[in-house]
């Protein structure tokens, strides 16, 4: 899988990837990671990527032609790349969302600087565009590494156990449930005692109900989807 970052600051990305498992993983060539700066695509004569907002309004907005000219260069390249633009006025991303861009095999994340970027680049060239919560960064960059993290830990190699992926929070409508690691008494607060007694039926079932407790407090509405899609089940 190749993930090629759209974005002025590279260098912001860049280091997320030189350790733990992505480096494994660019390592063992499960995935790769180039970048596209759209400054070098500018016909202005100072580099210039943005320019003050039609119709008025505070802050900046990048400009259409160095985006525009860059993204055709990658197309070049590449016809079948999936350009992905983060943006918070999006559909959130969701683990479903990871699990099937995980199969693709070059994902570009377009990252916005300033205002925004012009909604005509947008409409010519997304392919999809997420968002990854309801607040406010100063660019893309971090929740394309969000996205990318996200995606690369759905391909298969990169995790060292994949049977990981089948009990994390978002795999079914639950969170996960509390996980613990030894000592099995730490600072007089120990864990709970079935989790010692070996027997994994009442293990996976203490864990359901744990992981139900959890849902129902911080994700109710996720415990809901849990209860509608079990009865169905039935």
């Amino acid at each position: 899988m190749q993930f090629t970052f759209v974005t002025l600051f590279f260098n912001l990305v860049e280091g997320y990837f030189q350790d733990s498992i992505l480096k494994r993983a660019i390592d063992k060539n499960l995935i790769s990671i180039d970048s596209l700066d759209p400054r070098e695509f500018s016909t202005n004569k100072h580099h210039k990527v943005d320019d003050t907002a039609v119709g008025g309004g505070a802050g900046m907005v990048m400009n259409p032609q160095p985006l525009y000219d860059a993204l055709d260069s990658l197309k070049e390249k590449d016809e079948h790349v999936h350009i992905v633009f983060m943006t918070p006025v999006a559909k959130p991303f969701t683990q479903n969302d990871a699990k099937r861009l995980a199969k693709k095999e070059h994902i570009a994340f377009v990252s916005g600087r300033y205002e925004g970027i012009d909604e005509r680049v947008i409409e010519a060239y997304a392919d999809e565009v997420f968002s990854i919560g309801d607040y406010i960064l100063t660019g893309g960059e971090l929740a394309s590494l969000v996205v990318c993290d996200a995606v690369s830990r759905n391909i298969q190699g990169v995790l060292g156990n994949s049977d990981s992926l089948s009990v994390e929070s978002f795999e079914t409508p639950l969170l996960e449930a509390p996980a613990f690691s030894k000592p099995k008494n730490f600072r007089n607060i120990g864990v709970p005692s079935e989790y010692l007694k070996g027997n994994h039926s009442k293990i996976r079932s203490l864990k359901l109900e744990l992981s139900e407790c959890k849902t129902k407090y911080f994700r109710p509405e996720q415990l809901l989807k849990h209860r509608i899609r079990t009865s169905y089940e039935k």
